[in-house]
């Protein structure tokens, strides 16, 4: 084993909570609550409903294992199987947080499998699973940025999510060096390589492959205690992604991590901010807009659809958040809901939308995400936004207060005011060590 590795190794299996107390831990914690909020509002979707009843039929727990809960679901089923469909559950609403290098998202399948793992091995205490979550941030940021350099194909975040996956259950479940290199060389050959353009092109249920990564790392955990070998996990083995490794323990990710206002692809938020401030600093009123148009960088233009059929087309859209925004001050999960893609009163707005491309963005992608907007009123007026970039960012993060509210947004309206607490205390315990199982119990019971 090379020593850079050897060192990854050794930070999955020896980091402590002495390690993460203070600010990291306060991070993790935000981890969570974002998460959880989002996985809440996600389980109201169809995508979530068709994965959860998938995982019971085709994901049961053995008769020697510790089952894990579904989300919002109460029903039990195989670590494998609640990384999945709770991974998926999460994805399904894209206001999840993300990280610019990778062009993708870890959190989202890290909580999944996180929770998963922990319930079905008995994790020790609230503070492990803080731990374990760093862990899982840390080598699924690093594997990404490290696949996003040796693989030609822009591919979704189940690829590196897989790995994070398996250093979480090669950590919670103790297993050796050795075969924690086998779990993550599993992991990284069986995560989903799968084409993250071809979903922004034609955006169905399968989104960002989070879910499926989810599963795989998971299921590499379990294969390499059981004697499964893996192929050599080249995103952290070769000598050209070395340098991606050797700060481990000294840069975290998990501070890095973008936190999303919206239920939207992150490449459609920089119009969005866009056109708020302008409609906020020139009090201008819906129906006196006649044209908006939007400059940005080429990726954010593909997501082009503008009356879509469906949440997932929905949310892999520039003109349609951005009309609703325009109508309503913000977009929400109910506007990326079946009522608001027929909303009569965002309609006329999206065909006013017209989108083109600038080398000077195209060239700040992924570091950076701008946009500009023109919106020119019926008058003739054309007022036109500075080159914005989303809300959020790791340079300019967002405050606890508005994490919360957002967490708020997400979850009263499913579970009510009364569940919606009990879940965020249990969220914010864990950093004091409170009970693990409360956070299972307010998470997994039925709605």
């Amino acid at each position: 084993m090379n020593p850079h590795t050897q060192r990854t190794v050794d930070f999955i299996h020896s980091l402590s909570f002495r390690d993460i107390n203070g600010e990291r831990a306060a991070l993790a914690i935000r981890a969570l609550t974002d998460t959880l909020g989002v996985a809440v509002g996600g389980s109201t979707t169809d995508l979530s409903r068709i994965i959860r009843n998938h995982a019971v039929e085709h994901f049961a727990a053995g008769p020697s294992t510790k089952p894990a809960h579904l989300f919002c679901d109460g029903r039990a089923v195989s670590a494998a199987g609640a990384a999945l469909a709770n991974g998926m559950t999460i994805d399904a609403l894209d206001a999840h947080d993300g990280l610019k290098p990778t062009k993708g998202h870890v959190g989202c399948g890290v909580v999944a499998s996180l929770l998963a793992l922990a319930e079905a091995n008995g994790v020790a205490s609230s503070h492990d699973l803080l731990t374990a979550l760093s862990v899982g941030y840390e080598i699924g940021s690093r594997a990404g940025i490290a696949l996003h350099a040796t693989a030609s194909d822009y591919h979704t975040s189940g690829a590196w999510i897989a790995l994070g996956a398996a250093a979480m259950g090669a950590r919670l479940m103790g297993l050796s060096s050795e075969l924690t290199l086998e779990a993550l060389g599993i992991a990284e050959y069986h995560g989903p390589r799968s084409q993250m353009m071809r979903c922004i092109d034609h955006p169905t249920m399968v989104k960002d492959g989070s879910g499926w990564g989810a599963m795989a790392g998971v299921s590499s955990a379990y294969l390499a205690q059981g004697g499964f070998t893996g192929a050599p996990a080249i995103s952290l083995t070769g000598q050209k992604v070395e340098p991606i490794w050797n700060d481990m323990g000294t840069r975290w990710y998990i501070a890095e991590q973008y936190i999303k206002l919206y239920p939207v692809c992150r490449w459609a938020q920089p119009a969005v901010e866009a056109a708020l401030a302008l409609k906020r600093d020139h009090a201008i009123m819906t129906d006196s807009i006649a044209r908006v148009d939007v400059t940005t960088f080429a990726e954010a233009a593909r997501l082009a659809a503008r009356h879509p059929a469906t949440t997932e087309e929905a949310q892999y859209s520039l003109p349609f958040p951005l009309a609703a925004a325009l109508v309503y001050d913000t977009v929400s999960a109910k506007d990326v809901a079946q009522t608001g893609l027929t909303d009569p009163t965002t309609h006329p707005i999206r065909d006013r939308i017209h989108m083109q491309t600038a080398e000077r963005y195209d060239a700040e992608f992924p570091a950076r995400r701008f946009a500009d907007v023109a919106i020119t009123l019926r008058d003739g007026t054309v007022l036109k936004s500075a080159p914005t970039e989303a809300i959020g960012d790791p340079e300019d993060p967002v405050d606890k207060a508005t994490i919360d509210a957002k967490f708020r947004a997400l979850t009263e309206p499913v579970l009510g005011a009364k569940r919606a607490d009990q879940l965020h205390a249990a969220i914010q315990a864990l950093e004091g060590d409170g009970p693990f199982s409360d956070l299972i119990n307010a998470v997994s019971k039925p709605v």
